[in-house]
């Protein structure tokens, strides 16, 4: 890495919209320079000249669905790229199902485990020999507080990202490299009206906005804390969770899960 370097540079995934959008602006506001990657070519371009008119940053544009095994390569090319260093991977791109696994196709399911996590395991992948022959950066991998409780394969993956975390957490402390799970609530973006789910019955109590998020998010990597979660009714949230015994957490989630109308 060339020492005139100073910029930090982030890649981004699903940065179109919602928390990737966010982090987007969220590290923008800190002078760094930005590749956005997400499907949507033309949001990614408004979001990319917004921010670099508005912060003074570098937006380098990179669609992708990291469904395509091609574009996913070629987005593990830019993270490996000597030339062009990138300092920090947010793995945050995902979507989610409305039906629980027994009523969803099996090939939608498929679909959403390997973006949940083949594909942030291959990015981070692609990312880590750098970070770590540089000795700085940092992986931010977006999981949920769905992954503290039994929620079909949504839940089961992101319980996988935060434990992935935090393994790799220990093994690249030694280089000085971050890694932090990002372990967000009910959040205010297009996440459930794209996945058909009926959120409707939430108070709005429960519901976090996405740059709160992101500012917990910044705040507990300079800290360098293993999760990010926002919100007091979520921390005691999760604290219970993981101390209550499975089987009382998995009748509770059972009472409130329901098979479709069709599936009935």
């Amino acid at each position: 890495m060339s020492t005139s370097r100073t910029r930090t540079t982030v890649l981004i995934t699903g940065a179109s919209a919602g928390l990737g959008a966010a982090f987007a602006r969220g590290f923008a506001a800190k002078g760094c320079d930005l590749v956005l990657v997400a499907r949507d070519k033309d949001r990614l371009g408004v979001l990319a000249e917004d921010l670099a008119r508005e912060f003074g940053v570098a937006a380098e544009v990179l669609p992708a669905d990291l469904l395509d095994p091609e574009r996913c390569a070629a987005v593990e090319e830019r993270l490996a790229d000597p030339a062009r260093p990138v300092d920090v991977l947010v793995n945050n791109a995902g979507f989610g199902l409305p039906a629980p696994f027994p009523y969803s196709p099996v090939e939608d399911e498929e679909r959403m485990l390997d973006l949940l996590v083949k594909v942030p395991l291959r990015l981070t992948h692609a990312v880590v020999p750098g970070l770590r022959e540089r000795r700085r950066g940092a992986v931010l991998n977006v999981s949920s507080v769905a992954g503290l409780l039994p929620t079909g394969t949504y839940g089961a993956a992101k319980a996988w990202i935060t434990a992935f975390s935090e393994s790799l957490r220990v093994d690249l402390a030694p280089y000085g490299v971050r890694v932090l799970a990002v372990v967000p609530g009910f959040t205010r973006t297009e996440f459930q009206e794209r996945a058909g789910m009926d959120v409707s019955a939430l108070s709005d109590a429960v519901w976090l906005e996405p740059e709160a998020v992101v500012a917990q998010a910044l705040r507990d990597l300079a800290r360098r804390r293993p999760l990010s979660i926002t919100g007091r009714h979520y921390r005691t949230y999760a604290l219970a969770v993981r101390h209550l015994p499975r089987t009382l957490v998995a009748a509770k989630m059972a009472r409130k899960r329901m098979p479709p109308a069709d599936a009935r």
